[in-house]
């Protein structure tokens, strides 16, 4: 199989970690892939150290370079499937397939990671409806996509994937902690994720306040960066928590920060799925998320994580003080949240998705 994988974001992000590993896993099972990048982008150098053929391309006004690049590739006839992984690739792979003589007819798959509705306009229907294939990253994401005009029977569900770490020693923890200069008998509390309103760090603030009271000392490490920083600190300072609240920034080597925590928690609003969460479990972290979007089909409440409600203080931290009290329940949900993303949201899983929905495609002679 020879598969074109489009990419123009230029942050790392979730989807491009996916696209990463997709570029990675299929490369090792044989199959010739290629990637088209924007300039720039996080995911394009990390693809070319990775041994991967990055085509860089500017994503210009409208995609319109980046539409022009894809065509001259697959106009070249060396691939047997177009793979847009975000909205900018979806709408210059749509165009790269239009010419006014001979219209380009190679498959045309998408990843759609989100829950948001896809718009109403006709321009967006149409690159939906021109797909062969619509990856959704969750059954609740397909179930938006669907609910907004994307063709249901076009639709398939690939859970996204992680990596599965080697188990942390005590020698890396104390490494790690001592990075942001954190004593080994600290209980600290850790989130993974952009900055951003609904992602919700405010509640874990607020909620270290009550979490203090009964476990002392305990704080909490924020990594990431964004738009919301400058407005989080202040709400740190407001409720004193300037010294137990650590903005660590982007973490590249993010493994460094999984092996610090105690707890990992997610208090996302609107969430399609979770690379974070998903490191988090796999590195046997005891982990609670918001009851939100698609967190529900990674975390068995009770079983392999803890899910809460929503934005009530009160129960993100009644749920954190449990972990940090009862060991014996951290460590088997730790342990049970590790053999679930092995079983079900592993990398290799998601591989082994991906090449099932391109094989469909092409058997189909779409």
């Amino acid at each position: 199989m020879k598969m074109l994988l489009v990419d123009l974001e230029t942050e790392w992000r979730g989807g491009q970690n996916q696209a990463l590993l997709l570029l990675k896993g299929l490369r090792q099972r044989g199959h010739e892939t290629e990637l088209v990048a924007a300039y720039d982008s996080a995911l394009g150098e990390r693809a070319g150290s990775a041994g991967a053929r990055v085509h860089f391309v500017s994503r210009g006004l409208f995609r319109l370079p980046a539409a022009q690049k894809l065509r001259a590739l697959l106009r070249a006839g060396r691939f047997d499937l177009v793979h847009a992984n975000e909205a900018h690739a979806v709408t210059a792979a749509w165009l790269a397939q239009w010419e006014r003589r001979k219209p380009l007819r190679v498959p045309f798959v998408i990843s759609r990671r989100v829950g948001y509705p896809i718009g109403k306009s006709s321009l967006a229907r149409a690159r939906y409806q021109a797909a062969s294939r619509i990856v959704a990253n969750s059954k609740w994401v397909a179930e938006q996509a669907a609910a907004s005009g994307a063709p249901r029977e076009k639709i398939s569900v690939v859970y996204e994937g992680a990596d599965i770490p080697p188990r942390s020693t005590a020698e890396q923890r104390q490494r790690a902690r001592a990075r942001w200069g954190i004593s080994q008998s600290v209980p600290l509390l850790g989130c993974v994720g952009v900055l951003l309103p609904d992602k919700g760090q405010e509640w874990l603030i607020r909620a270290l306040a009550e979490v203090r009271k009964e476990c002392a000392g305990a704080k909490l490490l924020l990594a990431g960066d964004g738009p919301c920083r400058a407005r989080l600190e202040s709400l740190a300072q407001e409720l004193n928590l300037t010294n137990d609240t650590i903005f660590a920034g982007f973490v590249k080597d993010v493994e460094n920060v999984y092996a610090a925590l105690d707890v990992f928690l997610l208090p996302s609003f609107f969430e399609a799925l979770n690379n974070s969460l998903l490191a988090a479990m796999a590195y046997e972290i005891p982990s609670i998320a918001f009851n939100k979007g698609a967190l529900g089909e990674v975390i068995e409440d009770g079983k392999s994580g803890l899910l809460v409600s929503g934005p009530d203080v009160e129960e993100i931290s009644r749920a954190a003080i449990k972990l940090l009290r009862e060991h014996d329940l951290a460590q088997r949900l730790g342990r049970a949240g590790r053999i679930r993303v092995e079983q079900d949201f592993s990398a290799d899983k998601m591989v082994e998705g991906m090449v099932s929905v391109y094989d469909a495609c092409l058997n189909r002679g779409l």
